[in-house]
């Protein structure tokens, strides 16, 4: 059984690699057009910050395209107690982003992506703070993972 699981392996490798699939961070891969080529807007908010810097540190910094970002999210209320108090929120998030060739202008590639995270209200005031914060940092990490993978996904249609 096991040696079955290993040929079934091995030959998938070989099957994967007759049909042209080429990796996406290897050598000629895809994200070699983007990677160290995107200019984000300068973060206005702490969001803006968290979702640039996550951005920035997968894919670098670069002038070659330019990037419109809208980031947004809600708060909403999701446990309670009997008394009303509510012990758990729930942050919704969405990131619209427009990628643009820097000299151009022309739209290469748009989309939008959402996603969520929460955060328990149980402890002390700081604590609630402090976990509210770092809720919205892991969002906007998220969200900076999904518009890199929405990117990564359309790399090939870019131009050279």
């Amino acid at each position: 059984m096991w040696l079955s699981n290993r040929r079934t392996f091995l030959l998938a490798g070989l099957v994967t690699g007759a049909c042209g699939f080429t990796p996406v961070y290897g050598p000629g891969g895809a994200a070699s057009r983007l990677q160290s080529a995107i200019a984000l807007p300068a973060p206005k908010t702490d969001r803006a910050f968290e979702f640039n810097r996550r951005f920035e540190a997968r894919m670098g910094r670069g002038t070659r395209f330019d990037m419109e970002l809208s980031l947004s999210s809600k708060k909403a209320g999701f446990g309670s107690t009997s008394t009303g108090s509510t012990t758990r929120y729930r942050l919704d998030g969405e990131a619209a982003y427009i990628l643009r060739d820097a000299v151009t202008k022309v739209v290469l590639a748009e989309g939008k992506t959402t996603a969520f995270t929460g955060y328990s209200t149980t402890g002390s005031t700081v604590a609630t703070l402090s976990a509210e914060r770092d809720a919205q940092e892991r969002l906007m990490v998220i969200l900076a993972d999904q518009v890199i993978d929405d990117l990564l996904l359309t790399a090939s249609d870019l131009p050279a």
